[in-house]
């Protein structure tokens, strides 16, 4: 069992900066992969980026050069630190823990199975 509960989330002006946190309160972190999904008004969650227990680290492609994801094993806490924010990274960002395998080489949705709450960032 892991229960992830995401933080940082705000408002911020259009190039501006927000740090992301995402806490395991309960169970363990081992999850294989971490990732960062968001999920804006009207269009399908798609993934951010991901980091692996070995600290290796994916993008997507809007996100690429702009956000830095990385991890904390001890405090059980991986982070997403978003610089440059435009307009359209307005979206829920949600945190996400993955125990396949494969989770670094192949990154979509149906990998995770453990879920934060989500935090609003809203950029204008």
């Amino acid at each position: 069992h892991v229960q992830l509960v995401e933080s940082g989330g705000g408002s911020v002006q259009a190039g501006g900066s927000l740090r992301l946190s995402c806490t395991a309160r309960t169970g363990t972190f081992s999850s294989a992969c971490m990732g960062w999904f968001r999920q804006a008004p009207g269009k399908e969650r798609e993934g951010v980026g991901l980091i692996a227990r070995d600290g290796r680290t994916r993008y997507a492609d809007p996100v690429k050069g702009r956000f830095t994801i990385s991890r904390d094993n001890g405090k059980s806490t991986a982070y997403l630190q978003m610089n440059g924010l435009k307009l359209e990274d307005t979206a829920i960002y949600y945190c996400a823990a993955s125990s396949q395998y494969d989770c670094f080489s192949t990154f979509t949705v149906g990998r995770y199975g453990y879920w934060g709450q989500g935090t609003q960032v809203t950029v204008s």
